[in-house]
């Protein structure tokens, strides 16, 4: 192995640390940042980024879901249902994504993400003193027509996006369920596990998958979610949100911004 090569592996080390505290803050395994980084650095499509990014993604979720887990205990007969549903989904959105246009898939994400910033944006301006009175009220119990929904939708942007799903179950359960952001985002990160697996394959069968910069980010991530977990826990839930909804506007405008070759 030359030095170059060397000095690469240490680099995705240490970019798989910085995206694994994000991730570990966050609740989305570090992906959402991680997608436009390598599009940007490495001159990745969207679907060879994707792909990547989840060799990241895969181990970093099932480790911060275990230490949210251990802080908020999440209920996981409930979260088994929805994974049924959305382990369905994410097969078949992820078949559906592989054989999209690169190059609208990338500028799809982007709007998804702004539009989902917008839309937890608003929720705070309606509501300002919400994210408070979610910590500390009790959430309401979700009905079980709502599981497979939560289920569907979360497998198809998992399976579309690869990020999507737990973009799209923490704002639900906060805004619909009242649950708390920190609980939440705990939760959304036992729902992604399995569909984050099964995109893996699909996309790793497609030919969509770099494993030389991919396994030394998933390394990185590995070693450093569980501070991003910490630093959550030490935000206040009004800080999480705003900075749940500054991270996907920034990313959505980098994207947009800087165009993958």
């Amino acid at each position: 192995m030359t030095s170059h090569a060397v000095l690469i592996g240490l680099f995705n080390l240490l970019l798989g640390m910085g995206l694994g505290v994000a991730g570990g803050l966050l609740g989305i395994g570090g992906g959402l940042i991680a997608i436009p980084v390598l599009g940007y650095l490495y001159g990745m499509d969207q679907h060879l980024a994707q792909g990547t990014a989840l060799v990241m993604i895969a181990p970093n979720v099932l480790i911060g879901f275990l230490r949210y887990h251990q802080r908020h205990p999440v209920h996981l007969r409930s979260v088994a249902l929805i994974c049924v549903f959305s382990m369905a989904a994410t097969y078949v959105a992820a078949r559906f994504a592989a054989g999209l246009d690169a190059h609208h898939l990338h500028t799809a994400f982007a709007v998804f993400l702004i539009a989902l910033a917008v839309y937890f944006a608003s929720q705070l301006k309606n509501k300002p003193d919400a994210a408070k009175d979610a910590e500390h009220a009790p959430p309401r119990t979700m009905p079980a027509a709502a599981m497979p929904l939560m289920g569907i939708a979360s497998g198809a942007m998992s399976g579309i996006f690869t990020v999507g799903g737990g973009l799209v179950v923490v704002p639900a359960l906060v805004t619909f369920f009242g649950m708390p952001q920190t609980r939440a985002q705990g939760m959304a990160l036992a729902l992604v596990v399995p569909g984050t697996l099964i995109a893996l394959a699909t996309y790793a069968h497609a030919g969509h998958v770099n494993w030389g910069t991919g396994i030394p980010l998933a390394v990185g991530g590995m070693i450093s979610v569980s501070w991003g977990v910490t630093l959550a826990h030490r935000f206040s839930p009004l800080r999480l949100r705003l900075t749940f909804c500054a991270v996907l506007l920034g990313t959505a405008l980098m994207m947009l911004l800087v165009k993958p070759a």
